[in-house]
């Protein structure tokens, strides 16, 4: 199931034109279930399409195969992961490839448009894994997400309180993974200068609270 409840059906003048998205690995497993685990019982039941506890999140991040599979997130200046998605390959058959798509924002970053760039980039990286056939399920009562899906081109099939959008995607081209390979070197580079930026902030925290510590101490010995 897909949280995309805060996608905008048209680009504001607050979205940003580029966020910078990074594909995740084993490595951040601690990461994406800080995440998930942050988000609200309503927010997990519009993720996963069923009420979810921490012990089955725990298991759904513990089964996360990077190797079939892509993850992508979004960090802010805390190297928080504020938004993230799953593109799920399913096994492909004689006729087509098919993924599904999953996403997720925390409540203090929605309203950016970033679940919107996620699934932009859910689609690029399809295509250019040769995925012909994207697959959201979503809860039939969110018409937002399925306005986004229908304007994308997709079809939605409804069945009671369930909806199953297929988009079809069109063949990879040589721009697409251009773009692809430029997107992932400006997300690195972004990641990496936050994470510089971070360590100096705290260097220089340590730095101020040694400081003061060195000040207090010669305070009290004048007295």
């Amino acid at each position: 199931m897909t949280d995309l409840s805060s996608l905008p059906t048209r680009r504001s003048a607050s979205t940003p034109h580029w966020v910078p998205i990074r594909a995740l690995a084993p490595r951040h497993r601690p990461r994406i279930l800080q995440h998930l685990l942050a988000l609200s019982p309503q927010d997990r039941y519009w993720r996963f399409g069923q009420h979810t506890g921490d012990a089955q999140i725990e298991r759904y991040v513990e089964q996360l195969d990077f190797d079939r599979d892509e993850i992508f997130g979004i960090f802010n200046r805390r190297l928080q992961l504020i938004a993230m998605a799953h593109l799920a390959h399913a096994d492909a058959d004689a006729t087509r490839r098919v993924a599904e798509f999953g996403v997720s924002v925390l409540l203090h970053a929605r309203g950016r448009g970033l679940a919107a760039r996620l699934f932009d980039r859910a689609t690029l990286h399809a295509r250019n894994r040769l995925v012909d056939t994207l697959l959201i399920q979503s809860l039939t009562e969110n018409d937002a997400m399925l306005r986004i899906v229908r304007n994308a081109g997709a079809r939605v099939e409804r069945s009671g309180a369930e909806s199953l959008a297929v988009l079809a995607l069109p063949a990879h081209t040589p721009i697409t993974h251009l773009e692809a390979a430029l997107e992932r070197q400006a997300a690195e580079f972004d990641f990496n200068w936050k994470r510089q930026s971070r360590r100096v902030t705290q260097l220089l925290g340590r730095l101020s609270r040694d400081r003061d510590g060195l000040h207090a101490e010669r305070h009290e010995g004048t007295h």
